[in-house]
């Protein structure tokens, strides 16, 4: 293999002292215009490459950030990642990504790999089962700024961008209640994640608005896996008053409750009316579709988490105030509508 060049082949070359090469090929005030031009020639000539670990030791930053995702087969998280790569490659910083496939150990580890090789920060969106957020006072001692992004933590004093879901259920109840409907179900995602809680207080908060009576046998949850999502369609199909259309956590539960609902001989969108968080891709394979889909802008979302990031890294505002301010983004969910001809 080719022996790669560095600063003292290009000082033998031209006779000078490392030390001048280095200052030159920085621009150094005190390297004359002549020595400078003859250096870059060289170095050019060498096909010599800037040492990154040595610049990044010197800067004191890895330009790498790091990335947790739930799992990246998902096409939300995927949509988040790309955004945050592309903010990311205009910073000129390179991204170490790694998946908790929902498992707070597995998470816990990739933290502590990621905190062991000083990346600048962190953007983690949390596992479904993460309870514990005692490593994340660690990080803050590291002075490693942490943005969650979608699946946040309820504890204060964190940097976040998320969805605001209230405004999009509120449209879907909107939506379901013109059509008729007062018997709807909800089948919600794992009772500890914050956006579980916000699913269902905005769900309780638009059919009071009705004035109607909150059923919690129509509540139903699951762990986001298919048997659990079939498992709580099967529950609401056994009632002894059948919901007449059921808002699902997100487009995965809905494919799965749908599927439940045609091997029972039911009617998707007939006999039970279906709404979805997330408005992924899915749909356009898909033979059945719900009514409409919750927009939650997964790529913005990630976006915005890496403006922030990026935002604590170049201010250093961890290290520099006794009062940090905290940066929070929401984006307000929105419905989109498939216009399903069928009967809702």
């Amino acid at each position: 293999m080719e022996k790669i060049p560095t600063i003292k082949d290009i000082a033998k070359r031209l006779k000078i002292s490392a030390s001048t090469v280095s200052r030159a090929l920085h621009g150094h005030p005190s390297i004359g215009l002549v020595t400078t031009m003859r250096v870059n020639k060289v170095a050019s000539e060498l096909n010599y490459l800037p040492n990154k670990a040595a610049v990044s030791f010197k800067q004191r930053k890895t330009f790498t950030i790091g990335v947790i995702l739930p799992d990246f087969s998902e096409a939300f998280f995927a949509s988040a990642l790309s955004g945050i790569e592309d903010y990311a490659s205009k910073k000129n910083y390179n991204v170490f990504v790694g998946q908790s496939l929902e498992s707070p150990e597995k998470e816990s580890s990739i933290l502590e790999t990621m905190t062991n090789h000083r990346l600048d920060g962190i953007i983690i969106s949390l596992s479904k089962n993460t309870k514990n957020f005692e490593v994340f006072e660690q990080l803050r001692k590291y002075k490693i700024p942490v943005v969650f992004f979608d699946r946040i933590p309820g504890i204060e004093d964190i940097h976040y961008s998320a969805c605001n879901l209230q405004p999009g259920m509120l449209q879907a109840v909107d939506y379901l209640i013109e059509k008729g409907h007062r018997n709807i179900g909800l089948i919600n995602g794992p009772t500890q994640l914050e956006a579980s809680k916000e699913r269902l207080d905005s769900y309780k908060t638009a059919l009071d608005k009705y004035g109607i009576k909150i059923n919690d046998d129509l509540i139903v949850s699951s762990d986001l896996s298919s048997i659990q999502n079939q498992y709580a369609m099967r529950r609401l199909l056994s009632l002894p008053q059948k919901p007449t259309a059921v808002i699902a956590f997100n487009d995965y539960v809905a494919r799965d409750a749908m599927a439940v609902v045609k091997n029972n001989n039911l009617i998707v969108n007939h006999d039970i009316s279906f709404i979805s968080f997330a408005n992924l891709p899915i749909w356009s394979f898909m033979d059945s579709l719900p009514l409409a889909s919750i927009e939650q802008f997964p790529k913005e979302q990630g976006i915005k988490a890496a403006e922030i990031l990026f935002e604590l890294i170049d201010s250093q505002v961890e290290e520099t105030t006794s009062a940090p301010v905290y940066h929070r983004a929401l984006f307000d969910a929105s419905m989109v509508s498939y216009r399903v001809n069928s009967v809702a």
